[in-house]
């Protein structure tokens, strides 16, 4: 269970970590890529431990390391969709009403 623990606190700092390096990150909330990190990373967490891949010897790192690694980059990958999605949209909203 500290395993689990872990996760969500690393993925969470994660998670804040890319939003604070993220050029448009005012297009979004700040807890968006931590959340998106953490709910991944305890995810992939349970489903590495439900298939027995933790506690064995050799596979120790497997729930511990996957899953971190896994929250960070769905952290990232939200942070660059959503963040291309708002610019896109925010300009288009922008230039509609300039027209008027």
């Amino acid at each position: 269970m500290l395993s689990l623990v872990i996760v969500a606190l690393v993925t969470v700092a994660a998670g804040f970590i890319v939003w604070a390096n993220d050029r448009r990150h005012a297009k979004y909330g700040i807890a968006l890529p931590a959340g998106v990190a953490t709910v991944v990373g305890m995810l992939s967490w349970i489903i590495c431990i439900a298939a027995g891949l933790g506690y064995q010897p050799g596979l120790t790192w497997i729930p511990w390391v996957l899953p971190m690694v896994l929250g960070t980059g769905a952290a990232l990958a939200a942070a660059v969709f959503l963040g291309r999605r708002r610019a896109l949209h925010d300009t288009r909203q922008l230039t509609a009403a300039l027209r008027l």
